[in-house]
């Protein structure tokens, strides 16, 4: 399934696996481009030289194109920008912020650049710059989110923009790849789906919770200070969502999620950890090789396409 997407980043299939903190490090990335798509490492708060050693480990792992994920919030943020060049790196999506004062250094290097955008006017100032395409998220993924849902956002973004536009957000299999298509998008984003791949190295029990998650089991805290963040109802969310109503400020909801994303994804403390996933999880069910996975979903959603 050749677009615009797929030249662009020289990968097989139109799937870019989500650059999740904690989740996506260098074996699940390797695994994800082996198959076809394009592996993202995750820089999340990681210093320049953690990020290089993924880079690396990765690299020794497959020769196809993988990239790495910028946090802009991260206080190592300048390093790791400077790490993805000096490391050879080819693709870079961008979260949290607008990496307008790397861009020129990383279109010097020849880095494909693909900011995260949720919404028109942002998609429209990253294609401005220079951006080589942009990742329309919705709301329905997990982790950070904003306010529209990828079903609104996406084709309003790609009436808007001229540079290709991948959908994320809601997106697990075969049927959500053909839907992001017909929306206007060129390729698709995914998180979630890959947290449970058989390279992942996540704890057992966060992918045995996400297996087990029903329809309605993810809630989103922080909405009341600005920072909302989609995650699977437990222990912690309770309590925040508690003292969030009872109007406690950002300082001390922010106090209570300390470490809680590290504290889920490594040590498997479902309960009081934060267990990051979108609203898709419901429809996983089992674990698979990221080949597996990538080549279902691709079958199917190349019938429902008529390719």
């Amino acid at each position: 399934m050749k677009t615009r997407i797929t030249e662009l980043l020289e990968i097989k299939y139109p799937i870019i696996q989500g650059g999740m903190a904690w989740v996506a490090e260098h074996n699940l990335a390797a695994a994800v481009s082996e198959a076809g798509g394009l592996g993202l490492i995750g820089g999340a708060n990681a210093p320049g030289e953690v990020v290089r050693e993924e880079i690396r480990k990765a690299r020794e792992m497959t020769r196809k194109p993988f990239g790495v994920n910028v946090m802009l919030m991260s206080p190592h943020a300048d390093d790791v920008a400077r790490v993805v060049v000096e490391e050879g790196v080819k693709v870079v999506t961008t979260g949290a912020g607008n990496p307008e004062k790397y861009l020129n250094m990383w279109k010097e290097a020849g880095i494909k650049v693909i900011p995260v955008v949720a919404s028109v006017a942002m998609a429209k100032r990253m294609e401005r710059i220079g951006a080589d395409a942009v990742v329309a998220e919705g709301m329905e993924s997990g982790g950070h989110i904003g306010e529209l849902t990828t079903m609104t956002l996406v084709p309003q973004i790609a009436d808007a923009v001229s540079v290709p536009v991948i959908a994320a957000g809601g997106i697990a299999d075969g049927r959500g790849i053909a839907a992001a298509f017909m929306l206007g998008a060129e390729a698709v984003q995914m998180g979630t789906r890959f947290v449970v791949a058989k390279e992942s190295t996540v704890h057992e029990n966060y992918k045995q919770r996400l297996i087990k998650a029903s329809d309605i089991d993810s809630t989103v805290t922080g909405r009341s200070h600005g920072h909302p963040i989609r995650c699977l109802r437990n222990q912690m969310t309770r309590e925040y969502l508690k003292l969030e109503k009872e109007g406690k400020s950002f300082e001390e909801l922010e106090y209570l999620t300390l470490g809680t994303l590290r504290k889920a994804v490594q040590e498997g403390d479902v309960k009081n950890g934060t267990v990051m996933a979108g609203q898709i999880a419901g429809m996983i069910d089992r674990e698979m090789t990221c080949k597996e996975m990538i080549e279902e979903m691709m079958e199917q959603a190349s019938r429902l396409l008529g390719y």
